[in-house]
Formats: structure tokens, sequence, C-alpha cells
């Protein structure tokens, strides 16, 4: 979250009051209060995050017209910290298949279409685990 309480007033006025309250209007545009008081019916563990569900995609069309109007204003802008790491603290291995290997002749073309499978294995586990 953001260190700025009014920049964390507004993350969260955009991230979760935004999309609840077009899904609260969406359903009172549609059905009128009865729609509304349906989220509510005990139906749903959550029926705030249902609603957020529900004013998500409308939500984010709305942030990015903000944006377009001023960058970050729809979607805050959020301080990072950038710092140089050192090799020696990277705490990264390589899976074990890979460690126990033997260095790869890189004139041999099945090497290299071994290690290009590897490549695309990494790639399709890792959009998968950011869908």
């Amino acid at each position: 979250m953001a260190a700025d309480p009014l920049d964390a007033f507004r993350l969260a006025l955009m991230q979760d009051v935004l999309p609840v309250g077009l899904a609260v209007v969406e359903r009172v545009r549609k059905g009128g209060p009865a729609q509304v008081l349906a989220a509510f019916d005990g139906s749903s563990a959550d029926p705030l995050g249902r609603l957020r569900q529900e004013g998500e995609p409308a939500a984010s069309q709305v942030r990015e017209n903000l944006d377009r109007f001023q960058p970050g204003l729809g979607n805050p802008v959020m301080k990072v910290e950038v710092r140089d790491v050192a090799a020696d603290e990277v705490a990264w291995t390589a899976p074990p298949t890979e460690a126990a290997s033997p260095p790869a002749d890189p004139a041999d073309p099945s090497e290299l279409l071994a290690a290009l499978a590897r490549i695309e294995d990494r790639l399709a586990l890792l959009e998968a685990r950011l869908s």
C-alpha cells in the first residue's frame, strides 16, 4: 500500500470503492433497489467481493479514461525502492535437472533444441502463473 495517507486513500477508492459503486449503479439501473439487495441475500459468502468483481470491468475503463486525461490519476503510480543487488545476494538456484547435467556443447544442435525446449516449458509455466 502507498505510504502517503492521501495516496493510500485514493488507491482504496480506485481499487475497492469504485468497482463496488459501479456495480451497485448498474444493478439499480437494471432492476432497481431490489436487484442491489439481492446481492446481500446470503447466497454469497462475500457480497462486497462479488459486487467488486461485477464492477471491475467498468471500473478499469473509468481508470483508463482518467489516465488518458492525466497519467497516474486513474491507476496511481506506486513509489518503489530501486537498489543494486550484488551477485552473491541473489538466491537463485537452478532446477535440479539442470544442476546435475554436464555443461552443454554449444556446437551440438540437439543440446540447443533441448535448451530451447526447457525455455519454452518455463515460459509456459510463467504464463500460467501470471494468468
